[in-house]
């Protein structure tokens, strides 16, 4: 459900695009990401942001991920990340794009990772923080800070996240436990959901 032009945005979601245009201006990754996350948890607390009801079905074999809006200029991408009971990802990177993901619906857990030690393909990680994210809480990730799983505890109710990156995120790597804190990294292409 991709928006071609500004116009042709979900109608909930045209002002949030509008203030994204403002908010990813700035000139360093630190001020956009600050302006970013500030409007996510302002927006969230409001109930501004008005998903239509196709951006919010889950999906059964994995948590749905939908193109809201693609930007030329100032260049970033919005998306709509529906969290359906018990859904999540494992350890993942944004592969050198910053993001900011906001909770618009239910509850997730989030957990960083810091990379302790590399050796090819294999990497050490250790869980640095869990929190728990509810409407309105909203985090930044700037590279190399950016390792993280997400997932919905919930096993009734669905989450809904909008996640906003520099640029549009096709790939990304994940790490694939192996034991005693090793994690073996490789590429995934994403796609979106229908």
């Amino acid at each position: 459900m991709l928006a071609e032009t500004k116009e042709t945005v979900a109608s909930g979601c045209r002002e949030l695009v509008d203030a994204l245009d403002v908010a990813t201006s700035h000139s360093d990754v630190v001020a956009i990401t600050k302006s970013v996350q500030e409007l996510l948890s302002r927006m969230a607390v409001a109930g501004s942001v008005q998903l239509p009801e196709a951006l919010r079905k889950p999906c059964e074999d994995g948590y749905a991920r939908r193109l809201i809006y693609r930007s030329e200029t100032p260049k970033y991408s919005v998306l709509a990340m529906v969290w359906g009971p018990g859904q999540g990802t494992g350890v993942h990177d944004h592969a050198g794009m910053w993001c900011v993901e906001g909770v618009v619906d239910g509850r997730l857990e989030v957990t960083s990772y810091d990379l302790k030690e590399r050796d090819g393909h294999q990497c050490r990680f250790e869980p640095q923080l869990t929190t728990s994210a509810g409407v309105g809480s909203s985090g930044r990730l700037i590279p190399p800070f950016d390792y993280h799983t997400i997932r919905n505890l919930s096993s009734e109710e669905c989450a809904i996240t909008i996640h906003v990156y520099g640029g549009e995120m096709v790939e990304c790597n994940v790490f694939e436990p192996v034991g005693d804190g090793w994690y073996e990294e490789r590429s995934l292409q994403l796609a979106y959901t229908a």
